[in-house]
């Protein structure tokens, strides 16, 4: 058995890592949300921000927006000329996302300094291109509501996810090119 630790350390290493990370950060993103959260970050302060960026960046293009909370559930209902078209919610502002991402980068860990600022550079990007997305699917479901089921669980989960394996990519032949 302690012939199959040795051989399998790196890989265990990882595992374990990736389990561990996740599992705190999870955990404190949970705790997060239990808080209490005053009315002016309903639902809560991260998905509240995600909503006002989204609403801020439809209104810097051709279109007007505005949001409000959800009267019935824990979201943001966001509006594009009037007409509403999302609702923000919890799972839209992307901290799970960033959770996972940030798991896998410390699971291949390269120090301090390059680890934590490769980790906070992929967060913002991922959080930005995030709103952007949020941005893209209530204009396009204001514009072409008929697609809003493949917009909704195919194209934008794609935006998101593959943003996230180009990062973890990227990350991977920086350390191999670095361990070798």
């Amino acid at each position: 058995m302690l012939d199959l630790i040795r051989k399998y350390k790196s890989v265990l290493l990882f595992i374990l890592t990736f389990l561990g990370v996740y599992v705190v950060l999870s955990v404190g993103y949970a705790i997060y949300l239990k808080q209490e959260f005053s009315i002016a970050h309903y639902p809560d302060y991260v998905t509240h921000q995600v909503a006002v960026q989204s609403n801020w960046l439809i209104n810097i293009t051709d279109y007007s927006s505005f949001i409000e909370p959800h009267s019935e559930e824990a979201s943001m209902k966001l509006f594009v000329e009037d007409y509403f078209v999302v609702r923000v919610v919890e799972g839209c502002n992307g901290v799970s996302v960033i959770i996972l991402f940030t798991a896998f980068v410390f699971s291949f860990y390269q120090g301090f300094k390059k680890t934590t600022v490769f980790f906070i550079l992929g967060s913002l990007l991922i959080y930005g291109i995030n709103v952007l997305r949020i941005v893209i699917i209530s204009i396009g479901l204001y514009k072409i509501p008929e697609y809003s089921r493949i917009l909704h669980d195919v194209v934008f989960p794609a935006i998101i996810y593959g943003t996230v394996v180009l990062l973890w990519l990227f990350w991977i032949k920086r350390f191999k090119k670095i361990s070798s």
